[in-house]
């Protein structure tokens, strides 16, 4: 359940940026929008996939 909220969060995230970057088309802002992409799925990737003893 966790790994399947982390997928709907990055998701809504990647789907805002990505709007963002299609109506303000400027190299700087989409190189930084990337980048932060990467790092979110990176963590994604690294973090949710862990049991935790809660």
């Amino acid at each position: 359940m966790d790994r399947l909220l982390a997928l709907a969060a990055f998701a809504t995230f990647t789907g805002f940026v990505a709007i963002l970057a299609i109506e303000v088309p400027s190299p700087d802002l989409i190189a930084v929008i990337v980048l932060t992409v990467a790092l979110v799925g990176y963590d994604f990737l690294t973090s949710s996939g862990r049991d935790r003893n809660d």
